[in-house]
């Protein structure tokens, strides 16, 4: 029986095709490099570079494991800088993509586990990675789950980096837009939750304003370019089978306006988004 798709899931595949983006995480935004959508693709690339500067100098042995990489462009730049790279993605659609990306790479052959971080094989990884790196994916994994697991997975004095956002104080304040972004852990929880294992904190920086720009490119493309395709779709069957819609609109409405209220209501912006979350790049060393 084929596995159901979890909608995060759906959300990246969706992200992929829509946008049709190398990378599925937000972009490193500077006043350098102005706001558009065409731009994207570079403000995504001083991300990836970003996360690449952490790591230790290439020499043909280190071991990276990106966990929740996404489409695999970042992946693919790693072997082609010379660690040897292998992902995870439980998403089977994305998973497709890493292999195609992957499959003239003449070197190291990397391999994809396609599975939960929590269901990684321990009899072949343990004790096996220099990094474990999460690019926006950490907020998919439960802090029970992840930390254990990243013990056992990484080498005596590997390191563990993490770029995303988590959700600050003001979350449930009932300010306009409170709640109209989903997903991170709770900073103050993530905190006390490194501060219970092995993990020594080399860096934390707080890179939000660099990446909130984001948002509002985000909101542009939701209000002025999705929303008035899904009204104009939705005028179109309301028009041809109005007893349908009538019953979908009633059986679904509270879903229909968390929608609206989260996508096309506006509050996707830079400045709801730096109110309720906070974006870190962090780096810790497993001694």
């Amino acid at each position: 029986m084929k596995e159901k798709m979890h909608s995060r899931e759906l959300g990246l595949v969706l992200a992929k095709r829509l946008l049709d983006v190398e990378d599925l995480h937000y972009g490193l935004w500077d006043p350098s490099l102005e706001l558009k959508l065409a731009n994207l693709p570079i403000a995504q690339q001083r991300y990836n570079e970003m996360l690449m500067a952490q790591l230790p100098e290439p020499n043909g042995e280190v071991r990276v494991l990106d966990i929740g990489c996404g489409a695999g462009h970042l992946l693919r730049q790693l072997l082609d800088r010379g660690y040897r790279a292998d992902g995870v993605i439980p998403a089977r659609d994305l998973a497709e993509a890493v292999r195609g990306r992957l499959a003239d790479f003449p070197g190291y052959r990397s391999r994809l586990f396609e599975c939960r971080l929590e269901d990684l094989p321990l009899d072949q990884c343990r004790r096996h990675y220099d990094v474990a790196l999460f690019s926006e994916s950490f907020q998919y994994i439960p802090l029970a789950a992840s930390l254990p697991r990243l013990q056992e997975i990484l080498k005596s004095g590997g390191l563990l980096v993490i770029c995303d956002f988590f959700k600050t104080e003001a979350l449930g304040n009932g300010v306009s837009g409170d709640r109209s972004f989903g997903g991170g852990h709770p900073l103050r929880e993530f905190t006390a939750a490194m501060q219970r294992t092995p993990f020594v904190a080399v860096k934390d920086e707080d890179i939000t304003q660099r990446v909130s720009p984001n948002m509002d490119l985000v909101n542009d493309v939701l209000i002025h370019r999705l929303k008035p395709a899904v009204l104009a779709l939705g005028s179109y069957l309301e028009g041809r089978y109005p007893l349908v819609m009538r019953l979908a609109m009633k059986l679904f409405r509270r879903k229909l306006e968390k929608v609206n209220y989260k996508y096309f209501s506006g509050h996707r912006s830079k400045e709801v988004f730096e109110r309720y979350k906070t974006y870190r790049l962090l780096v810790y060393r497993l001694p």
